[in-house]
């Protein structure tokens, strides 16, 4: 199964219990697709980059989950449907963090080669002053 994250906006004006209902609809419905919820977070209130569909603000929830792209096209499909939705974003996370995973073995495996860094070294001798040809000499 892959990771994918969804995020959708709610209407501002859609009520806490409306709201609360849209979310256990959408966990519903990715478990009954055969998926499996790691989290769900409910961002809150949000001001928007851009007017969407007369709105400014909306609320943010954000769900990470494992499932099929099934799963994926499912959870779409209802969140086209839901009036009071109004945006959302599905992203396929697993190769991402592979990728993450991958860069920070690399660097430590780098860092591990860097040869330590040695203890500074003391600092040159001052120079002698030039010698002065004695006066009894001469």
């Amino acid at each position: 199964m892959r990771k994918y994250e969804v995020i959708f906006i709610i209407r501002p004006d859609a009520g806490e219990e409306e709201t609360a209902k849209i979310v256990t609809q959408m966990e519903g419905v990715v478990t009954g697709a055969g998926g499996k919820i790691e989290k769900v977070e409910r961002m809150g209130r949000r001001r928007l980059a851009y007017r969407v569909s007369r709105y400014s603000e909306g609320f943010y929830v954000l769900f990470a989950f494992e499932g099929t792209g099934d799963t994926v096209k499912e959870l779409e499909r209802r969140l086209k449907v839901a009036d009071p939705v109004i945006k959302f974003l599905s992203v396929r996370v697993d190769e991402d963090q592979k990728r993450a995973a991958k860069f920070k073995a690399f660097r430590a495996k780098k860092e591990a080669r860097r040869p330590k860094s040695r203890p500074p070294a003391p600092p040159p001798a001052p120079a002698a002053a030039p010698s002065t040809p004695d006066a009894t000499q001469g």
